[in-house]
């Protein structure tokens, strides 16, 4: 889920940046935190932080612009999802329609239908869903086991990235219903 590996991209660096005696160097960690961090990677892997920047080679200035493009060798933290994988989160929200379940950095969507084999009654006031035969419940702050079934990463706005777990298999639900399960 979580991976620290050596990137190499390119930052801009404005014009205002560049002033008689300081050194490009003091600025780069800046702006190249500001240009990765919180975005997806062309992999789909989410930077979470960026350390240790590099700069390589000279910058170049494009005509009509003014500032200096520079490529940097940095560390990144990255947040990795893949299709399928088994994730643990805990409920951040409960809704109409499910919950919501915070994963890391993100939120993803546990639909009514993928909580339980019961059918579910939802409480949003109390924050509650419960299964109508079998009395089983969680709520915002309950950990769950589920499994990432669709993946929709949004590049341009990651907090609209849009992920759908499942706890219907063996092995996944609550943390409370694992532990009944294995008395």
């Amino acid at each position: 889920m979580y991976k620290i590996i050596s990137k190499e991209d390119t930052i801009r660096i404005p014009a205002e940046y560049m002033r008689r005696g300081q050194s490009l160097n003091q600025h780069i960690d800046r702006l190249a935190a500001s240009a990765f961090e919180g975005r997806f990677d062309e992999e789909n892997r989410f930077i979470l932080a960026t350390a240790n920047h590099l700069p390589l080679g000279r910058g170049r200035i494009i005509h009509g612009d003014g500032a200096v493009y520079q490529h940097v060798r940095f560390d990144a933290l990255l947040f990795c999802m893949e299709d399928y994988e088994v994730v643990e989160g805990a409920i951040s929200e409960v809704n109409e329609f499910g919950a919501f379940v915070r994963i890391g950095p993100m939120e993803a969507l546990l639909h009514k239908s993928q909580i339980m084999e019961d059918h579910v009654d939802i409480n949003v006031g109390m924050g509650v869903i419960e299964g109508r035969q079998s009395g089983r419940n969680i709520g915002v702050g309950s950990s769950v086991r589920a499994r990432i079934v669709s993946l929709s990463p949004d590049t341009s706005d990651p907090r609209r990235s849009k992920i759908g777990l499942t706890c219907k298999q063996t092995g996944l639900g609550s943390h409370k219903w694992l532990v009944e399960d294995s008395e």
